[in-house]
């Protein structure tokens, strides 16, 4: 055998041809290259978000490989198509004759596939230079450096895949004897299957272009990908042992049929695994959506009791990647309703449908659920600053009278809408999808849920994405968070002629605005507003001045018209968004915010938050207390007290916030060891849900992938 195998070195070495078609497999290289030019170029031509929508180089081997793939086959056909009218003939051992052959191509090609791996991968990156480490939105960036974890092993198994086509080769020219069939035959393989595999409707088109020699996607695990790999050099070399033994004419549809069965029987051992059993019944619903619902205990204490209907919503995994689990997005509000979320943000998820199911539902505490009055939660009393214990036990008296009034429908279940019996919800959803851990997308206060639920359930976490979420532990730094705001309104007031006070102090002017608001208020429309009024109803149209900064607009000539004594700029928008003309306690929100405890401990802590406030931020310092004074004399007891997380089974977090949740979302995430967050520099809340890209692209690389940005990744209005 030694003999043999030395001999048809030997006859490699001697043949020019061999070496003009092992050069001709540098055109590989060439291709990544140029193809890398061109992508470049298109990237320099976009700019901001339209970059991200690029697709990725990943390790710059996709084009190029295929052609590797041809020429090391076709080098492995051409050494036995030559020897049917020779060697073949004059050769008594002739299986002996064609295993003698492995060795050389094996090792030719290892050596030959490497150096084009490496250099297809060299070549993209030099194109590309720092072009290739844009994060994109599909969670990958351009180009992937050696770096990266798996990528060098990824190029050198590629590099020593093309090995194994070339005994693909081999067999195919031992089979067919001839050189232009095999070479119609490789082309088949190589190019035109895997090609038409992808035109197939989905899901057919992936899944069998995963078993493709030039394999689809990643559908396959690993394990298995590199099985189906390793079966058509054995499946090409099995029928080419079996057509020099069976030799004839005749035995040609035979050899063509224990092909074509060891492929298949490849492919059936090989299969998908199967996704997570789900229990839910799902049903079609909006748009692509589909809907059903979980069955979740009122009383978490006792879980065989009374139980109430939570309706779920999924955008099922759609991509050509292999399925990794469930993101599941838990939605603000408090109560607010991820399914509308999802019918509403569902292209934003996009790219994550590739890999994933995208799942949210409708909390317990949502008003959605119509089990409490709608008109009952969306109303409350009007809130005052109390001066004095009295005061301060009024308002306890009014706000415990309006929860009453709503609980009457169901007082079992509402004293039960906190945070903590959300998680455990979250938790029976994550059982019926049958899935073992759950990737988190959780927005605004959906932070809550979402931290009780990292507190309850650390090691049921695969991935936590916290996007400009509520801190329950940095209540009162949201007076700076604000004050910071308000100086953002009044440098574009100096600055912009669009602002009713360009060209005064806008500063100066709403200070004494509410301080004559606090000795007279200012009437409007059967009420008058106090200046605390001012500020609880200044502060959304602060934190989000929309575009071209239209509602900073609207509020600077409010404050233009409550100067000459009438307030209706103020009540006229509060009035549009909730319905009263002045801001009130919604019960809606307090029925959780207190159960959380965002509220007082007693009249002096009031006291004491609200003269911090006052120090703090003495533009907005009304702002932060008008939540929690909505909670005095709540008549439920807290169940949801800050707690801190546990020491072991957390994965690092991923946080992202704008100019007014950044703080308090990175302090929540850097709680858990190794996390980062992504400080967007504009304004806005919500920033997955609400499209930016930027941020999408690094929160789907972290859930994607587990990769984080560095710590201290920017992101800026229409960048990438």
């Amino acid at each position: 055998m030694i003999d043999a195998v030395l001999a048809e070195w030997l006859k490699f070495r001697s043949l020019r041809s061999n070496f003009y078609l092992l050069a001709s497999s540098l055109l590989a290289v060439f291709l990544s290259a140029g193809v890398a030019f061109m992508v470049t170029r298109g990237f320099d031509n976009q700019t901001g978000a339209d970059r991200l929508r690029f697709d990725s180089l990943g390790d710059g081997l996709g084009t190029g490989l295929p052609v590797a793939y041809f020429v090391l086959g076709a080098l492995g056909a051409l050494t036995m198509t030559a020897e049917h009218d020779s060697s073949l003939v004059a050769v008594p051992r002739r299986l002996l004759l064609l295993f003698a052959k492995v060795p050389t191509l094996l090792v030719v090609g290892l050596v030959a596939g490497e150096v084009l791996a490496f250099g297809m991968h060299f070549a993209t990156q030099a194109v590309l230079g720092d072009r290739a480490g844009q994060v994109l939105l599909s969670g990958q960036t351009l180009g992937t450096s050696l770096s990266e974890p798996g990528v060098l092993a990824g190029v050198a198994l590629a590099g020593a895949s093309v090995s194994l086509v070339a005994l693909v080769g081999l067999g195919v020219g031992t089979v067919l004897r001839s050189t232009a069939g095999s070479l119609v035959a490789l082309i088949m393989l190589v190019f035109v299957l895997p090609t038409a595999a992808m035109t197939l409707p989905s899901p057919w088109g992936s899944r069998i272009g995963a078993y493709m020699i030039v394999g689809g996607g990643d559908l396959l695990p690993p394990l298995a990908a590199f099985a189906v790999l390793v079966a058509y050099p054995v499946v090409a070399m099995a029928a080419g042992a079996v057509a020099i033994v069976v030799r004839g004419r005749r035995a040609r549809p035979l050899v063509a049929g224990v092909a074509a069965t060891g492929v298949l029987v490849a492919t059936v051992v090989f299969a998908q695994p199967a996704g997570a059993a789900s229990a839910v019944e799902w049903k079609p619903c909006r748009k692509d959506m589909e809907c059903g619902s979980v069955q979740v205990p009122v009383n978490w204490d006792e879980p065989g009791g009374r139980k109430i209907s939570l309706p779920v919503a999924r955008l099922a995994a759609n991509g050509t990647g292999r399925r990794i689990g469930t993101v599941f997005s838990i939605p603000g509000g408090p109560g607010g309703s991820g399914v509308d979320d999802l019918e509403k943000s569902g292209g934003n998820f996009s790219h994550l449908r590739d890999r994933f199911d995208v799942v949210s539902f409708t909390p317990r505490n949502s008003p959605a659920l119509e089990i409490f009055s709608s008109e009952c939660l969306a109303k409350g009393p009007w809130l005052t600053l109390p001066d004095d214990e009295r005061a301060y036990e009024r308002l306890g008296e009014a706000n415990a009278a309006a929860a009453r009034r709503c609980a009457s429908r169901d007082p079992e279940l509402f004293g039960r809408l906190d945070s903590v019996s959300v998680a455990r919800d979250i938790d029976a959803v994550r059982v019926a999808l049958g899935e073992e851990r759950l990737s988190f997308v959780a927005t605004s206060y959906g932070g809550v849920p979402a931290y009780a639920y990292a507190r309850l359930f650390p090691r049921r976490i695969r991935a936590m994405y916290l996007d400009g979420v509520v801190n329950l532990f940095r209540r009162d730094e949201r007076h700076k968070v604000m004050e910071a705001q308000f100086d953002r309104f009044v440098t574009w007031c100096a600055a912009s002629t669009a602002c009713k006070l360009h060209g005064r102090d806008a500063g100066e002017a709403w200070r004494a605005l509410v301080a004559a608001a606090d000795r007279t208020p200012i009437p409007t429309d059967g009420t008058a507003y106090s200046g605390f009024d001012l500020q609880i109803a200044a502060a959304p149209h602060l934190v989000s001045p929309g575009d071209d900064h239209a509602r900073w607009k609207q509020l600077a000539e409010s404050v233009e018209r409550a100067e000459r004594g009438d307030a209706s700029g103020f009540s006229g928008y509060v009035e549009a968004g909730i319905g009263s003309p002045k801001p009130m306690a919604f019960v809606g929100m307090n029925m959780t915010h207190c159960l959380d405890g965002f509220r007082f401990r007693d009249y002096a802590d009031y006291r004491g938050v609200r003269r911090n406030g006052e120090r703090l931020s003495p533009n907005l310092s009304g702002n932060v207390v008008w939540h929690r004074l909505g909670c005095v004399g709540w008549p439920r007891p807290v169940k949801n007290p800050p707690a801190p997380l546990p020491t072991a089974g957390l994965p690092p977090f991923l946080g992202a916030g704008t100019w007014t949740d950044y703080d308090d979302t990175a302090d929540l995430a850097m709680r858990v060891p190794g996390s980062s967050a992504v400080r967007f520099e504009g304004h806005g809340h919500g920033l997955y849900l609400t499209g930016d890209a930027c941020t999408i692209a690094h929160a789907n690389r972290y859930l994607i992938d587990l990769r984080l940005p560095p710590r201290g990744t920017v992101c800026r209005p229409e960048s990438g």
